[in-house]
C-alpha cells in the first residue's frame, strides 16, 4: 500500500526495555526526540494514583523511585503472545486490561512523534522479532495481531511490520560502500534476532530482495532475562532464595524468587495471600531474618525498585568487574556485591543459546564462517562481553561493526516505511521480509 508519505508515514520500534520512532525530515531519515530531547523512550509507564494520570518513560521510573503511590510497569512487549495480553490488571478500584495499557504507550509515542515532527503520522511499518514466541507459529501470528489492532487503536490508519534485524540491516546497508554478507545480531531486552544478508549500494535499489534476505532467526531472550538471571544470582539469595529450612532438605519455595526477579510478574507476589504465606514459613527457616526482608519487600511493594538495581547492577558489569548493590530501602546498611564471574556464570545457557542461533543461521544460509565479512551488532544487549564474545567467537573472520544500540532498528523501519509508503526515491528501496 502506498500513500502520500510527507502525510505521515514512520518507523516504529516499541522494544522490550526503550522504543524510538524515525520518520523522514526532508531527504533523511531521522529519530525523533520523545523524550527531553532524548531520542529513546524507556518502555514504561507509571499510573500516578495522585496526580491521575499516566507517565511515561525516565519520567515513570523516577516517579516511581521517588516514592510518588502508583504502579510501574515495564517490558510490556514480554506480553505479547501471552495470555496475558487477553487479560487485565487492578488499578486502585478499576481494572485495565493490558491491551489498553500497551496502547496508551504506543499512543504515547505516536503523539510526541507528532507533535515533534510538526505533522500527523499515520502510516507505521512496526517493528518485530523474528519470534514472538520460540516453536509456536500460531501464537506468533496472535502476538503479531494483536500488536497491529494496538497500533491501529492508537490512531495508525496504515500498519505493516517488518523483522527487526532485516530493519537493523536497513540501516547499516546505507553506509556502507561495498557490497558484502553480513550477520546483523538484534540483541535486545526481550527477543535476540539474527540475520544473514547480501548487502550493498547497489542491491539498495532493487524492488525485490527477497533473494538478499539469506537466513533468519530468533530466541524470546534478552535483557531482561539476563537481569533476572543476575538477580537470583545475587539479589535473591538475601532474601531467603534457596535458603534451608529446618525440615532436612527443603528449601524455600523457588517459584516466589523467580516471579520477583520477572519483570512482569512482580505485581503478581503483592496479595495478602503471598505475604501470609511467607510469614508463616519464617519460623520454619534456618535463618528467619531472610523471610523477613522478602516479606519486607512484598509488604512495600519494592519488587520493581530490586528489578531496577538488579538492571543497573548488570549495566556496570558490562564495563566493571565488580560493583555492591544498595538494599538499604529492604534493610539499614544491607548491601550484595555482584562480580563480572557471577553475571558470566548466570547468563551462560541464554548466551551458549546465542552461539547455537547463529550457527542455525550459518546452516540456513549454506555459508561457512570465513564466508560472512561483517557482523553488525545492535541492542543494548551487545554492550554485555559474553554476549558480545558468543556471537563473534562464531565468526572469527567477518569484521565487528557497531550499531547504534538503540536506534538503528527505528531508523531501519523508517527507511522501510518511507520506501513502502510512497515517500523515498526507489534508488534507495530496502530489503523486505
Amino acid at each position: 500500500m502506498r500513500t502520500d508519505c510527507a502525510a505521515g508515514c514512520c518507523g516504529l520500534d516499541f522494544g522490550t526495555s526503550n522504543s524510538t520512532l524515525g520518520t523522514l525530515v526532508g531527504n533523511r531519515i531521522e529519530l525523533v526526540p520523545l523524550e527531553n530531547g532524548e531520542p529513546t523512550l524507556p518502555s514504561a509507564l507509571f499510573f500516578d494514583f495522585e496526580a491521575h494520570r499516566p507517565r511515561f518513560g525516565r519520567a515513570a521510573v523516577a516517579a516511581y523511585v521517588a516514592g510518588v503511590e502508583g504502579r510501574l510497569m515495564r517490558s510490556l512487549k514480554s506480553v505479547l503472545g501471552t495470555g496475558l495480553i487477553d487479560e487485565d490488571t487492578q488499578l486502585l478500584s478499576r481494572r485495565i486490561g493490558f491491551r489498553e495499557v500497551i496502547g496508551l504507550l504506543v499512543g504515547h509515542v505516536r503523539s510526541t512523534a507528532e507533535a515533534a515532527a510538526g505533522r500527523p503520522l499515520d502510516s507505521v511499518v512496526h517493528g518485530r522479532p523474528v519470534h514472538f514466541v520460540d516453536g509456536d507459529p500460531a501464537a506468533d501470528a496472535r502476538a503479531e495481531t494483536a500488536l497491529a489492532d494496538i497500533a491501529r487503536a492508537a490512531g495508525f490508519r496504515h500498519v505493516s511490520f517488518q523483522y527487526e534485524p532485516i530493519a537493523a540491516a536497513l540501516s547499516y546497508e546505507s553506509t556502507v560502500g561495498r557490497e558484502q554478507v553480513a550477520l546483523i545480531a538484534d540483541i535486545g531486552g526481550g527477543t535476540s534476532d539474527v540475520s544473514i544478508v547480501r548487502i550493498g549500494p547497489d542491491r539498495a535499489g532493487r524492488p525485490d530482495r527477497a533473494d538478499d534476505i539469506l537466513a533468519n532467526g530468533g530466541v524470546r531472550l534478552g535483557g531482561t532475562d539476563f537481569d533476572r538471571l543476575l538477580s537470583l544470582e545475587t539479589l535473591m539469595p538475601a532474601l531467603g532464595y534457596r535458603a534451608p529450612l529446618r525440615t532436612k532438605g527443603l528449601l524455600t519455595p523457588n517459584h516466589w524468587y523467580v516471579d520477583l526477579a520477572t519483570w512482569s510478574k512482580i505485581n503478581f507476589l503483592y496479595v495478602p495471600s503471598v505475604l501470609a504465606a511467607v510469614r508463616r514459613l519464617e519460623p520454619e527457616a534456618v535463618t528467619p531474618a531472610l523471610l523477613r526482608r522478602l516479606a519486607t519487600v512484598l509488604e512495600h511493594h519494592l519488587g520493581h525498585a530490586l528489578a531496577i538495581k538488579a538492571e543497573g547492577a548488570k549495566i556496570e558489569l558490562s564495563g566493571g568487574r565488580s560493583v555492591e548493590i544498595d538494599l538499604d530501602a529492604v534493610e539499614a546498611g544491607l548491601t550484595v556485591p555482584a562480580s563480572r564471574g557471577q553475571l558470566v556464570t548466570a547468563i551462560a545457557e541464554p548466551v551458549a543459546r546465542l552461539g547455537a542461533l547463529v550457527r542455525d543461521c550459518l546452516a540456513q544460509a549454506g555459508l561457512r564462517p570465513e564466508q560472512v565479512n561483517a557482523v553488525f551488532l545492535t541492542g543494548g544487549s551487545t554492550l554485555l562481553p559474553a554476549v558480545r564474545g558468543a556471537i563473534l567467537a562464531e565468526l572469527p573472520a567477518a569484521e565487528p561493526v557497531e550499531g547504534d544500540k538503540f536506534g538503528a532498528v527505528g531508523h531501519g523501519l523508517a527507511l522501510e516505511a518511507a520506501r513502502r509508503y510512497g515517500g523515498l526515491p526507489a534508488d534507495t528501496a530496502g530489503l523486505v521480509a
